[in-house]
């Protein structure tokens, strides 16, 4: 990777060089919309049309019967199996954890506050396909849709859907698989059809063209939620001289054979080190199956030297990773300073693909910068919050008047009357 000296980079340098790689996007929104539309109108037809254009695969019906999926889970070897039931109780404890407990708050005498929490109906799960069957999406997704109590989980992935996903989506207690992928899927699950259930809110990764859907159905009042915005995958890993290259260039590499726009970052005050990891980099990349992807995630991602590990965190920060491994001496004692990241994976025995599979954290994260404001997915993101209120009259007198003031101020007469009538009523009963 490029090592650039931090501090010798003037400050349009430095924002230049923390730049992600541009996503293009340029004609997907007609593409896309005009996707949207034949869904809308055409329903299964369109579904089943669209499938046979775009993914190739001839299927006269959207959804797996019971008999596929039983069929396609005796194909899913014993140990894999095991593996996943680890993946599964690990992601269930962390996840059940966070569990929201309603609140109940006397704000003053006679005036009662409470919070409660209740599930999002139906929910989306969507995995994308291509040459990695991505079981631990399912996990991450439909984990936490079940333990918030979401009523329906319905899911979609491009055909031919790989055993061990439906295996997965199974096991973890989704509801309805449909082999739809893209733009088509996504519109599918914001709208529905004769077939697919419309749901109120859609997660899961995916492309631009996916991407680029879930923005178009987020945007319409009948359309449905998403979960977060979304960019390619990345990583930031922060390291002192004492880290170890190899694992250093285990876990960029990691990270950069996802696509070819992701983009992987080392920040460490150690020139030495910098170089031994592009060493190792050369090494490790010729020994992976998807090196030629590798090697283009690498061709956007660089070095910077920095003066110290605080001057590091900065780096960090102003970043703000999917992704954020610490390899320094006493990386906890970092932590304090690191402010935007989606998941942070402390020391030299934390990879970041253990954050991916099974150490229970969710690996559905805020990419392209956006953990500045957004945060990692959880049980929150499958249920939605209200208030409630209730006064006894003696409660109502005494913040009555200062209702009556404050909307008074506002020239909200109807406001300083529902409260003026009330408190009327309980001076002519006394």
């Amino acid at each position: 990777m490029n090592i650039l000296d931090w501090n010798q980079l003037g400050n349009t340098e430095q924002t230049a060089a923390l730049r992600r790689p541009a996503l293009a996007q340029s004609g997907r929104e007609g593409v896309v919309a005009d996707i949207i539309a034949k869904v809308r109108s055409g329903g299964d037809a369109a579904l089943i049309e669209l499938t046979r254009t775009l993914d190739k695969a001839e299927r006269n019906t959207l959804q797996l019967s019971a008999r596929e999926i039983d069929e396609a889970a005796d194909r899913v070897s014993d140990e894999l199996k095991a593996a996943l039931e680890l993946a599964i109780n690990n992601i269930e404890t962390f996840h059940r954890a966070q569990l929201p407990v309603s609140i109940e708050q006397e704000t003053s005498p006679g005036v009662r506050c409470e919070l409660h929490f209740q599930p999002i109906e139906k929910v989306g799960l969507y995995v994308p396909g291509g040459s990695a069957p991505l079981v631990s999406t399912v996990m991450m997704l439909a984990i936490p849709a079940r333990l918030a109590g979401c009523q329906r989980l319905v899911l979609c992935s491009p055909p031919p859907i790989n055993d061990a996903i439906i295996y997965t989506a199974r096991r973890c207690g989704v509801d309805a698989i449909y082999t739809l992928g893209g733009a088509q899927a996504v519109a599918a699950m914001a709208y529905g059809s004769e077939t697919v259930t419309k749901v109120d809110k859609i997660f899961g990764p995916g492309n631009t063209w996916v991407t680029e859907a879930k923005r178009q159905v987020s945007s319409g009042v009948d359309g449905a939620a998403i979960d977060m915005p979304a960019g390619p995958s990345e990583v930031l890993v922060i390291a002192d001289e004492h880290a170890d290259a190899d694992f250093i260039a285990s876990d960029l590499l990691s990270q950069a054979e996802h696509g070819p726009d992701s983009q992987v970052i080392l920040v460490t005050p150690s020139r030495l080190l910098a170089e031994r990891v592009n060493i190792a980099l050369e090494q490790q990349l010729a020994l992976l199956s998807r090196a030629d992807i590798a090697s283009q995630a690498l061709a956007e991602s660089r070095t910077f030297i920095c003066t110290d590990l605080e001057q590091a965190a900065v780096i960090s920060n102003a970043y703000a990773p999917e992704h954020l491994i610490v390899q320094t001496a006493d990386p906890r004692g970092l932590l304090p300073r690191l402010k935007n990241a989606g998941s942070i994976f402390l020391g030299a025995w934390t990879p970041e693909s253990v954050g991916d599979y099974a150490s229970g954290t969710n690996h559905t994260l805020p990419t392209y910068g956006y953990s500045r404001t957004y945060s990692s997915l959880g049980i929150a993101d499958y249920q939605r919050r209200f208030t409630v209120q209730e006064l006894t009259p003696a409660g109502l007198q005494a913040i009555g008047p200062a209702v009556e003031l404050l909307a008074a101020t506002e020239t909200l007469d109807a406001h300083k009357n529902a409260v003026s009538l009330r408190l009327a009523k309980l001076e002519k009963q006394a």
